[in-house]
């Protein structure tokens, strides 16, 4: 019996959801599933956190415990071939045996990709959100500051799971210029329900002109979740990565015969 931990891609759109649940096919449960394909074992995978319906994830985290003889290597290629299509294994490894990937995160990287080109693409409603108006990037920029930094995000928040604080630390909010639109970076030590998509839908405001960048530490400090702007759709956001304080999934995965690339 070892503890091992995951590095997960996968497709939103595929799945409802991460977590468990009767009747829906979630990424957690097509994980275990592999996993007892694979191992014949039966194990509970611990996500670092869920993400809802039609959210993607590049650097979602999970750990479980499993009894087998197959590496690391092996272990990794045997749970891809079991995986539905819409989901991968992109690192694997054996770690300490008290590793929990929720317990141990000390925060999360979020990408929330906003198309601003005239036409909408053909993967827009997939893949990132569309926004028809023209937006000011500028004005966008100067609303991200005012979100960076410790404070009561309550404006931010959905109604969801219990919490003891609606404080947060939000470590940087960067805007990248896209060829056909921006994203919007998100990493903070945590976050609310929702609150990335709220976020987005306030910034994407702000550059519409319904709201002036100055508005947006008003609105946090009034904590009215009525005076920001709506939640962004689902399918417009990644989880990127989960921070830890130790190095994580970073050994390179070999193929059945090397790594990947060129010789």
């Amino acid at each position: 019996m070892r503890n091992v931990r995951a590095k997960i891609a996968y497709d939103g759109s595929r799945f409802f959801g991460w977590q468990r649940q009767d009747g829906f096919d979630s990424v957690q449960q097509s994980l275990e599933e592999a996993l007892e394909a694979a191992t014949g074992a039966t194990a509970v995978v611990h996500g670092a956190g869920r993400t809802d319906t039609g959210v993607h994830a590049l650097g979602q985290v999970a750990s479980f415990h499993v009894d087998t003889r197959l590496d690391d290597n092996r272990l990794l290629h045997a749970l891809n071939a079991h995986l539905p299509s819409g989901a991968a294994v992109v690192a694997l490894e054996t770690c300490a045996d008290d590793f929990h990937a929720r317990f141990h995160a000390r925060g999360k990287r979020y990408l929330y990709r906003v198309e601003t080109d005239v036409v909408r693409g053909p993967f827009a409603g997939r893949f990132g959100h569309h926004v028809r108006e023209p937006l000011d990037l500028a004005a966008v920029r100067r609303g991200a500051a005012a979100i960076e930094g410790r404070r009561d995000f309550s404006a931010f928040a959905s109604a969801g799971s219990p919490r003891s604080s609606n404080v947060r630390t939000v470590r940087a909010v960067r805007i990248v210029p896209r060829r056909r639109g921006f994203a919007i970076v998100v990493e903070g030590d945590g976050f609310l329900y929702n609150m990335v998509r709220t976020i987005a839908g306030t910034l994407i405001d702000v550059g519409r002109g319904r709201m002036a960048p100055e508005d947006v530490a008003r609105v946090l400090t009034d904590g009215e979740r009525s005076a920001a702007g709506a939640t962004a759709p689902a399918h417009g956001l990644w989880l990127l990565k989960v921070l830890y304080p130790e190095p994580v999934l970073s050994t390179r995965v070999a193929g059945p015969r090397g790594p990947a690339g060129f010789f």
